[in-house]
């Protein structure tokens, strides 16, 4: 086997591997792109073959009658595709009879990707590891500031990036081989069968970095209707994190999957002799991924500062300088090195979404003897001395105390050194609370079966029951005796004698709590405040009217308690409370929009109840921001249709029950979505 330290080598490798094949190539990952430049540090190709990944197929095939070559990339979420080549099936295939065929992976649920990265040539040798073969990908292990080959398609630089990527031969590339076949007949596309080829296939350019060494491969895969899910890439972590002794080094590009820092840190915790050192990116290259994967960094420290052992772990970024500019290092790599003895490279990251969301592979290999070991650690001694400018003696010099190497040597102001990543201003804002479970799942995210859980017929009749009240609610305001008092444009003027006084949004929220004590409609409140005092305060004002009336009667509840007020209001009290306790906040949140109870009476039933403060408070404000948004909008249209109905202001009344009702459908369906997770 061996190891490839970034693109360049290993496209380099790729390369002159793929000249060595006869009969068949499997290539699979996560993106592929025809424009890939396909060669070695050096930039230059001898084998008047195109530079390109997709022209050198198509060369190759040419001059090799019996080769088959078989691409198999991830059909991606729209969200990737301004990134993606549209047309990469056209581009590879075009002029090559069929001999070259592309296959877009689409079998994988909603939420889910095809992330492994391999190339098997022959069944006889095979690449896996976190590289994928496209555009932005390819760099030197020296990651300077500016490369002049660092350029994507469109002449546009980009920043250092590094990879690792591993080769192997044997059974280890056999059984790559029948994964990789695997994984084409899950995507529902034809494959020939292969038998290894006999002869040597190893590329004469690459050095062998171990021979004879134990080696394993660690999948993910989804649970089928055909197949059960495997989840070695979970256990493995478990296994090796609870191994560790002396040293575990780590290189990944995401650090959210918090199960795996409370697994180190409990082994911290118990083998104090036990040290962490994990290099990751400083930042991410897209919003999603910051407001998923950064986000969820934050939260990653806490078991290691909880446990008492941060002292003894290093999270930090590879930067580069050439005197005029620095550059934080891209890390893409998905490499683990426990106590010299154990390696591991593959595409699995530390976020939940590697460990049962997507397909993923990784190479373990096992020392079995010093040579093995030596072979081991003076991997992770170039790993870590390439990130700091330095040799692999320089880093075997100071491994009593590696971790204090680190930070002197970064102290010192080098142009290439592993900076401290401040985990604790990692959180990205209110947004990554509810991307990241979207974005970094454990599991799919199945929202079609959230789409039958919500279109139930119970769903339908509260939708049209939301409408066919706001209908009644609209015909009641000039029908019964109490109109004049719960008119829009009544409680509107009386509210807006106040609005030129700083202290007119506290009369409105006082308003919301004497009418939450009276049982007064609340959706009349909602709409005369922001016709009142203008969307922005009015929506303002009503919110925080909402919240003070329902925490005013959630308090009433709670002193009453759970028995009394059952007592008073029967066995129809007791269903309500059933249904707000038993799922907290999405409870509350389906409950305010499509309402079973008074508005007072569901704040006084939830405060009666075991239900926690911040949880129905939290489903307050989501299940009321859709009639909130919607009333604020429109409100002095909607006043203006209580005093003056007609066919002109209708039009913006029948506008508002529409907007609202679509609002509350988005939320209802992101809740449902999100109890369905949660249960």
């Amino acid at each position: 086997m061996a190891v490839f330290n970034d693109a360049a080598v290993y496209f380099g490798a790729l390369r002159d591997a793929l000249l060595l094949a006869e009969r068949q190539v499997h290539i699979i990952g996560w993106d592929i792109h025809s424009q890939t430049p396909l060669v070695g540090p050096s930039g230059r190709v001898d084998d008047k073959l195109p530079v390109e990944l997709g022209p050198f197929l198509a060369g190759l095939v040419a001059v090799k009658p019996e080769l088959r070559i078989n691409i198999l990339a991830w059909d991606f979420a729209a969200l990737y595709a301004p990134e993606r080549e549209w047309n990469s099936a056209d581009k590879f295939t075009a002029g090559c009879d069929g001999r070259i065929r592309f296959c877009l992976d689409s079998s994988l649920p909603l939420g889910s990707s095809q992330h492994q990265k391999i190339v098997v040539i022959d069944n006889a040798i095979a690449f896996s590891g976190g590289l994928d073969l496209t555009i932005r990908r390819w760099d030197t292990s020296e990651h300077l500031a500016d490369h002049p080959l660092r350029r994507d398609p469109d002449g546009e630089p980009y920043p250092p990036f590094h990879d690792v990527q591993c080769l192997v031969e044997g059974e280890a590339a056999a059984a790559l081989g029948e994964i990789a076949a695997a994984r084409w007949r899950a995507a529902g596309c034809p494959v020939e069968a292969c038998e290894t080829v006999e002869g040597d296939r190893w590329p004469a350019s690459v050095p062998a970095g171990a021979r004879r060494i134990g080696a394993a491969i660690a999948r993910t895969e989804l649970r089928t209707a055909l197949q059960a899910g495997v989840d070695e890439v979970a256990r493995l972590f478990e296994a090796s994190i609870n191994a560790a002794s002396r040293f575990i080094y780590i290189e990944n590009q995401f650090t959210s999957a918090t199960e795996i820092a409370e697994m180190l840190a409990r082994r911290m915790a118990d083998v104090p002799s036990l040290h962490v050192l994990i290099v990751t990116p400083k930042a991410h290259s897209s919003w999603l991924e910051s407001q998923a994967m950064h986000g969820g960094r934050g939260g990653f420290m806490d078991p290691f500062v909880a446990a008492g052992v941060a002292d003894r772990l290093r999270i930090l970024y590879p930067a580069v300088g050439d005197g005029e500019r620095t550059a934080a290092v891209m890390v893409h790599s998905k490499v683990m090195i426990v106590d010299d003895g154990f390696l591991r490279v593959g595409s699995a990251n530390l976020n939940n979404r590697s460990m049962g969301a997507d397909s993923e592979c990784d190479l373990a290999f096992e020392a079995g003897g010093d040579e093995h070991r030596e072979f081991i650690r003076g991997l992770r001694r170039a790993l870590i001395g390439h990130f700091c400018g330095v040799g692999e003696d320089t880093i075997a010099a100071n491994e009593d105390d590696l971790l204090g190497f680190l930070d002197r040597h970064a102290a010192a102001a080098s142009g290439r050194a592993l900076l401290p990543i401040d985990c604790e201003t990692t959180a990205v804002g209110a947004m990554a609370g509810i991307i990241q479970p979207i974005a970094d799942p454990k599991t799919p995210l199945n929202l079609q079966g959230t789409a039958r859980r919500m279109w139930t017929p119970r769903t339908v009749g509260a939708v049209a029951g939301t409408a066919a009240a706001l209908a009644g609610l609209a015909l009641a305001w000039h029908t019964t005796s109490l109109r004049e008092f719960t008119d829009i444009s009544y409680v509107s003027v009386v509210i807006a004698q106040y609005s030129q006084s700083a202290m007119a949004p506290l009369y409105a929220v006082a308003a919301f709590v004497l009418g939450g004590l009276v049982l007064f409609p609340v959706v009349v409140l909602i709409a005369a405040t922001a016709a009142a005092l203008g969307p922005w305060i009015g929506a303002l004002s009503a919110t925080a009217g909402v919240l003070a009336s329902s925490l005013l009667l959630f308090m009433i509840g709670r002193f009453l308690g759970h028995k009394r007020l059952q007592s008073l209001l029967g066995a129809r009290a007791l269903r309500i409370q059933r249904r707000i306790v038993g799922k907290g906040v999405v409870a509350v949140a389906m409950i305010r929009m499509v309402p079973v109870a008074p508005f007072s009476l569901v704040n006084v039933l939830a405060g009666a109840s075991q239900l926690r403060l911040t949880d129905f408070l939290a489903g307050t404000v989501l299940g009321m921001a859709p009639g909130i948004i919607a009333m604020a909008a429109l409100g002095a249209q909607i006043a203006d249709f209580a005093s003056n109905a007609s066919w002109s202001n209708a039009i913006p009344l029948g506008l508002t029950i529409v907007l609202w009702i679509a609002l509350c459908l988005v939320v209802q369906f992101v809740v449902t979505w999100w109890s369905g997770r949660r249960a």
